[in-house]
């Protein structure tokens, strides 16, 4: 007859849901932030992109200090230089440095382009979200009105506005905005009209949630994605049409140190001093590129099933 031992000699049976625990590798949560930021690395051209904008926000914050000279000054025994040691990029016509206006002329880039998209995704927050929750007559209205402003070419449009307020920066920005909302709300508006039918939406309604809080807290949060990514993209389109602007003679000042006026000035010497238009035009150009790739990188990183 086997003996069964007990006591403390016993051997430990091992607990099979313990046991099953334990050989259960560890699991390492991700957050969303955090997914996104890689996504978002591993794109090499959006980080190109970011780097771009990075360098030239720099470059309009410390412009005075990376400036070798005043982009005012007039040096008429030095005019039309080409590059060389003393102006790198040589002088215009009235012996202003090329290079000081271009560091120079990135603040107004940026201002404009940064601030024009700004007051156009402003309003078309605004719009795009009363018409896409609350529809009906309401939608109807402001998607006509929208239509008003798409049968305007951007900049003829900004014109007349520039025309009606004068030349300046706050003129344009407000010109290049106002005329460039519609799309942001129409965009944000095809969003809401489906995010408005998900479940989290009538159970937020069913709660008792007021109609503000509702789009508040559930509807622009999951619908802005799409205009932000447009917006940042936009940006570029913004700069360049100021630049256009300014050479039409109607967007700033034309001595004010701008890529469109450096642009106006050397297309009198085409051909002769290249070196005028030339330097300008490629800065409007990385700029652009830099805004478009750190949109579609923001795309990419934001919603992966649409690389």
């Amino acid at each position: 007859m086997t003996e069964l031992a007990t006591g403390a000699g016993e051997p430990k049976t091992a607990d099979p849901v313990s046991a099953s625990k334990d050989a259960e590798p560890s699991v390492v949560r991700v957050s969303q932030w955090s997914d996104i930021r890689h996504r978002f690395v591993q794109n090499k051209l959006a980080v190109l992109g970011l780097a771009i904008i990075v360098v030239l926000i720099l470059a309009a914050i410390f412009a005075p200090l990376l400036a070798p000279h005043d982009p005012l000054e007039q040096d008429l025994n030095a005019t039309l230089q080409s590059p060389g040691a003393g102006h790198w990029l040589g002088t215009d016509s009235l012996g202003r440095d090329q290079l000081s206006r271009l560091i120079y002329g990135s603040r107004i880039a940026m201002i404009v382009g940064l601030a024009s998209i700004l007051v156009a995704m402003t309003l078309g927050i605004l719009f795009g979200a009363l018409a896409g929750y609350y529809g009906r007559w309401l939608d109807t209205v402001i998607m006509r009105v929208a239509d008003i402003f798409f049968a305007f070419p951007l900049l003829i449009g900004a014109i007349v506005i520039i025309l009606l307020m004068g030349r300046g920066v706050m003129p344009v920005v407000l010109s290049l905005g106002i005329f460039s909302w519609a799309t942001f709300a129409r965009l944000l508006r095809s969003q809401i009209l489906s995010v408005r039918e998900m479940d989290y939406v009538h159970a937020a309604k069913a709660l008792g949630a007021s109609q503000g809080r509702i789009i508040r807290k559930h509807i622009l949060p999951n619908s802005l994605t799409s205009v932000l990514v447009y917006g940042t993209s936009n940006v570029g389109i913004a700069i360049v049409a100021e630049a256009s602007l300014s050479y039409l003679g109607v967007g700033v000042d034309p001595e004010v140190a701008e890529w469109g006026n450096m642009i106006a000035a050397g297309r009198g010497f085409m051909g002769v001093k290249d070196f005028m238009w030339t330097y300008p035009s490629i800065a409007i150009v990385i700029t652009a590129l830099g805004f478009i790739l750190l949109g579609n990188g923001l795309r990419d990183a934001l919603d992966p099933k649409l690389r």
